[in-house]
């Protein structure tokens, strides 16, 4: 292959598993403020089938074709203009910027601030799995539920890939922290630390809880209305994956007035809910940053923190990848492995 060219899994249309296919790509250019990195690992995530299908269109439409991948894990190659804080040969990871993508390819630019050295203790592929969930599992429990010690939070869902990393920055924060999980999932969460754990296949967790002080909630659906029934008056519910509401748009999106109204009116009847158990109501789109990743890569280091990576997939079966993360079944994060995928 051409030293300007690369392989990369690229969204050609909105759609089905079809709409995206490996294909050789332009090598990106470093630009001011921005890092070239040899991506050696990426990471896949809900939003990146949710982006293919045209789910998240009214909030991010990208020009066509565009290569996929949130996050990544890999080492610097070149600098732009204005980098100082690393250098050629550093070993780095990132949650790639929200309007580009770019993560499941050979090579991908990042800018600086979205960058942190990677953790010392795990390798590429471990470290792939973290950036965009941990910082999701940060932000919501810490910034959004101000879990603190002795708070009671409730995770549902704790065996996925936020999921195992909420369950262990609550304790580390100091929560007591309510679960569910299958039989099959369950020797993890409580290896993670979860202190209750409910069995979903045979009970109901809202039989069981009451008062919790916070929910973070990975499911939505009905789990996420009965989520509310189970914290305290005062208390509040975050989820990534009901539907978005006001400050989601303000907050997360710095968007105006239109995409306020839409969200207003796609999350009434959460909010509505809400209001009846007088529990505050907030979707959590998370935003890349390079020194909270910094952190959870002091934290990994430190043994407080484990990622859990459920599969390692080449390049090659990347389809694979995606079909395996969308069947639900994974424990932990799905990772694609990408360096040396052309020679």
């Amino acid at each position: 292959m051409s030293a300007t060219m690369m392989q990369a899994f690229v969204l050609t249309r909105y759609g089905g598993p079809d709409a995206a296919e490996l294909r050789d790509m332009p090598r990106p250019r470093p630009a001011r403020g921005e890092v070239l990195v040899r991506v050696h690992a990426a990471g896949l995530n809900p939003v990146d089938y949710k982006t293919r299908e045209g789910m998240l269109k009214v909030v991010q439409r990208y020009p066509l074709p565009a290569v996929m991948g949130n996050e990544v894990a890999g080492v610097v190659e070149a600098l732009g203009d204005g980098v100082t804080s690393f250098k050629p040969g550093d070993r780095v990871f990132a949650r790639m910027p929200k309007g580009a993508m770019g993560g499941l390819a050979e090579y991908a630019v990042v800018p600086e601030q979205f960058l942190a050295k990677m953790p010392v203790s795990i390798d590429f592929n471990t470290a792939a799995g973290v950036p965009l969930a941990g910082l999701t599992a940060l932000q919501a429990l810490r910034d959004e539920l101000h879990v603190s010690q002795g708070s009671r939070v409730f995770i549902p869902g704790g065996a996925g890939g936020v999921g195992t990393f909420a369950i262990q920055i609550a304790k580390w924060l100091g929560a007591e922290v309510t679960t569910t999980a299958s039989p099959r999932g369950r020797a993890l969460v409580e290896a993670l630390g979860a202190d209750v754990i409910i069995d979903y296949t045979n009970e109901r967790f809202e039989e069981h809880l009451r008062n919790m002080d916070g929910a973070f909630d990975l499911l939505g659906g009905e789990t996420l209305l009965k989520s509310f029934g189970v914290v305290k008056r005062g208390g509040k519910v975050v989820s990534i994956a009901g539907m978005p509401e006001p400050e989601t748009a303000r907050k997360d999106l710095g968007r105006g007035l239109f995409l306020i109204t839409l969200f207003w009116l796609a999350s009434y009847r959460i909010r509505a809910v809400a209001r009846k158990h007088g529990v505050k109501y907030r979707y959590l789109f998370m935003h890349p940053d390079g020194a909270e990743l910094a952190e959870l890569a002091g934290l990994i280091d430190a043994g407080t923190i484990r990622p859990v990576i459920d599969r390692v997939f080449p390049l090659k079966d990347v389809a694979e990848a995606f079909a395996y993360l969308e069947s639900g079944r994974a424990k932990g994060k799905v990772v694609v492995e990408i360096a040396g995928a052309s020679g």
